[in-house]
C-alpha cells in the first residue's frame, strides 16, 4: 500500500470550553480512560491489511446484489455471541441493494489474504438478522433517487440506556428536512424513533455516514454529543473536503420527539460551492470528484486519528463524462478526474477539538495522511474506475477498520479488514 503524507494545519489550544449541548456524556464503557500515556497520532505504517470475505450468499427480505459505495456499514460489539472463537468477534450491520438500503446483520469470519485475488478462497458470512425495512419505516424509500444511507450501532451504556442502533438518509438532489433516526438492533421490532434533522446545517453536510465519537473526547470538548455525522456530496454541494457534525440524539431510552431538531457542533466544514464562497477554504488536494463514502472516530490503546475511507481524484478534474467536458453527456455525466484511487484519509482529533471549542474555524483542519489501498482490492477495472471504496464500521475494542468494496463479487460487496499492529 502506497502512502502519501499531507500537510496540516496547526492550531492553538487554550484552555477554554464549549457546550455542544446540555445533557451529560453518556458512556459506553468501551473507549480506554484519559490520560492515555504517549498518545500519538495513528499513521498508515500502524494498519496491518488481514484480508477479506464475502456477503452471505443469501438474506431472506431482500439482496446483497447492487450493494453501493453510498450505503451503510457499522460494527456490534456484542454481535454474534455464539460464533467462532476466530479472533474476530461481533458482527456487521449492513445495507443491500442499494434501491431499497434494507438492513441485516451479519457474522465476521476470520478475513482470507489472497495476492491472486481469488474470489473462492476468502471465507463467507453468515447470515444472523434477515433483511429489514429499517429507513422506510421514517421516509419513502421507493421516491428517493440515488439513494445514500448511515449506520452506527451504539451498545448499551450506564445505567437503564439499551443498545440503539442510528441512521440516516440521503439522495442525489433533496430539499432541507428530517435526515435520522433510530430503532431496536431487534431488526423485527418496530419501535422507530424519529425523524430528526440536524441543527441548521444544509442538508448536503449531514446525512450520509455516521460513527461515535470516543466519550473521553466528547467529555472534553462536546459533552452529551456522542455520535459524528457528515457527507461528502460531489461537486462540493456539502463543502469541498469531508464534513463533520457533532450531534447528541438523545439518550435512547427517551429518544426526542418526531420532528426535532438535534443538537449540532459542526467540527469540519469546508466552504460549499452553492454558497460561491471562498474557494481556498477548501480540504487540501479538494477535487469535485472525490468521494469520501465512511468514517471512523480511532481511539486504540495509545493511538488517535478520525479516518475517512473513499476514492480520491488526481490529475485533472472535469464536469462531463469520462471523456473531457461535454453539453450533453450520455450514461456517465459527473464529475471526472483523470484518474483514481482508494484509500484512507487521515485527519488529527485535536484540530477538531479546537474547533468544538471555538478556538479554530471548521475549515481550518486538514488531513495529515493519505494511503492508498488499491494494491489490495479486487475490482479494478482502469485508472479511471470510481468507487474504490464503500462504508467502514470500527472494532474500538480491538482496533479492526472493516471497509466495503463495492461491486467486487460481481454485483455484491466484499469486506476488507485492516488492524492496528
Amino acid at each position: 500500500m502506497r502512502i502519501d503524507q499531507a500537510a496540516w494545519v496547526p492550531v492553538l489550544f487554550l484552555a477554554l470550553g464549549c457546550i455542544c449541548c446540555d445533557r451529560a456524556p453518556r458512556g459506553t464503557g468501551l473507549q480506554p480512560a484519559d490520560p492515555r500515556p504517549q498518545s500519538r497520532l495513528l499513521q498508515p505504517s500502524d494498519l496491518e491489511y488481514m484480508g477479506a470475505f464475502r456477503l452471505p450468499r443469501e438474506t431472506p427480505g431482500d439482496t446483497w446484489e447492487w450493494s453501493s459505495a453510498a450505503g451503510g456499514l457499522t460494527y456490534r460489539v456484542d454481535g454474534d455471541p455464539a460464533g467462532e472463537a476466530d479472533g474476530y468477534p461481533g458482527s456487521l450491520f449492513a445495507t443491500g441493494h442499494a434501491w431499497r438500503m434494507q438492513v441485516a446483520e451479519v457474522s465476521i469470519p476470520a478475513p482470507v489474504i489472497s495476492p491472486q485475488r481469488d474470489l473462492s478462497r476468502l471465507p463467507r458470512a453468515s447470515t444472523l438478522q434477515s433483511f429489514h425495512v429499517v429507513l422506510g419505516r421514517l421516509v419513502n424509500v421507493a421516491a428517493m433517487e440515488i439513494l445514500r444511507a448511515g449506520l452506527e450501532y451504539v451498545p448499551a451504556g450506564s445505567g437503564a440506556s439499551p443498545a440503539r442502533l442510528f441512521f440516516c438518509w440521503a439522495q442525489h438532489f433533496q430539499e432541507d428536512g428530517p435526515s435520522h433516526g433510530s430503532c431496536s438492533p431487534d431488526l423485527a421490532v418496530a419501535d422507530t424513533a424519529g425523524p430528526w434533522r440536524v441543527g441548521d446545517l444544509r442538508i448536503y453536510s449531514v446525512n450520509d455516514y455516521l460513527f461515535s465519537i470516543p466519550d473521553s473526547w466528547s467529555a472534553r470538548n462536546a459533552p452529551g454529543c456522542y455520535l459524528a455525522t457528515g457527507r461528502f456530496r460531489d461537486g462540493g454541494w456539502s463543502g469541498q473536503g469531508p464534513a463533520l457534525i457533532a450531534v447528541n440524539p438523545g439518550e435512547p431510552s427517551a429518544p426526542p420527539a418526531p420532528g426535532s431538531t438535534l443538537d449540532a457542533n459542526p467540527l469540519l466544514l469546508y466552504d460549499s460551492t452553492e454558497d460561491g464562497a471562498d474557494s481556498t477554504r477548501t480540504m487540501q488536494d479538494y477535487q469535485h470528484s472525490d468521494e469520501w463514502a465512511g468514517g471512523a472516530w480511532i481511539d486504540f490503546n495509545h493511538f488517535r486519528a478520525i479516518v475517512f475511507v473513499g476514492t480520491k481524484g488526481r490529475g485533472n478534474c472535469w464536469y462531463g463524462d469520462r471523456d473531457g467536458p461535454c453539453l450533453d453527456c450520455r450514461g456517465e455525466r459527473g464529475w471526472w478526474s483523470d484518474r483514481f484511487e482508494g484509500g484512507i484519509l487521515f485527519y488529527d482529533p485535536d484540530d477538531l477539538a479546537a474547533v468544538a471549542r471555538k478556538e479554530a474555524a471548521p475549515h481550518d483542519p486538514q488531513p495529515y495522511a493519505f494511503m492508498v489501498v488499491d494494491d489490495v482490492l479486487f475490482h479494478l477495472e482502469s485508472e479511471q474506475q470510481k468507487y474504490h471504496l464503500g462504508p467502514c464500521a470500527w472494532d474500538p475494542l480491538r482496533g479492526i477498520l472493516y471497509i466495503s468494496e463495492p461491486m467486487a463479487d460481481d454485483t455484491r460487496s466484499i469486506i476488507h479488514a485492516w488492524k492496528i499492529r
